[in-house]
């Protein structure tokens, strides 16, 4: 096993936030902390970008997500945040992305509604929300396509998703780490925007428009 299949396995026995806590942040000093995150943070990210470029699984997914003909962004608790900025970034190019944010969308209601040609990215990450999970599995039994962003292959929406993007979130923090997230993420993002249709058009009239209404400081 290599060093940093080690480490993977040891955050995996490591499940919760106190579990990790107690065993990476007590009687530890500030700089030794500090150091053993950032050469943490540093190997995952090198480790995620060369699996990136050695491994299709965002390229396919992009393809699926430009293919559908709704998207539904869905997250719970701490990947919100990721959905959020995942539906942010594909509503600059792409017309139906929607972010289910359990107020103003709700679940129930996208669930009632389910077509063959839509698509859900669902974000579940240990220790695996039951809502998200929940309404995938739903959404997929209603005829919809799944893009699953997780981290292990044996997680609860791997066996029913159509396509899964694995990430790294090992951390010496108390938290998992969202920097792989974020980087996959944006790769993502880059990818599908670039082959949609219609991406260049929606991105000069937002432009236009953000000058017009004066939303930036800067333009």
């Amino acid at each position: 096993m290599s060093e940093a299949e080690e480490r993977r396995a040891l955050n995996r026995e490591l499940a919760s936030p106190h579990e990790r806590y107690d065993a990476r942040l007590q009687r530890r000093s500030s700089t030794l902390l500090q150091q053993r995150v950032v050469e943490q943070e540093r190997a995952s990210i090198a480790a995620a970008l060369d699996l990136i470029l050695a491994d299709d699984s965002i390229a396919r997914a992009a393809a699926r997500i430009v293919a559908a003909r709704r998207r539904f962004i869905v997250g719970s608790s701490k990947s919100f945040s990721y959905a959020s900025l995942l539906a942010f970034d594909l509503s600059a190019g792409l017309s139906h992305v929607t972010l289910i944010d359990g107020t103003v969308v709700r679940s129930v209601d996208v669930l009632s509604d389910v077509r063959s040609s839509d698509l859900m990215v669902a974000f579940s990450l240990r220790r695996y929300r039951r809502d998200t999970v929940e309404i995938a599995r739903r959404f997929v039994e209603a005829g919809g396509e799944l893009v699953a962003i997780t981290d292990y292959d044996d997680a609860p929406l791997a066996d029913i998703a159509d396509q899964c993007i694995y990430v790294a979130t090992g951390s010496a923090s108390y938290v998992d780490s969202p920097t792989v997230v974020a980087a996959v993420l944006h790769v993502l993002a880059t990818l599908t925007t670039a082959s949609a249709k219609g991406a260049r058009r929606r991105l000069g009239e937002r432009d236009r428009l953000n000058t017009e209404l004066g939303l930036y400081v800067v333009d």
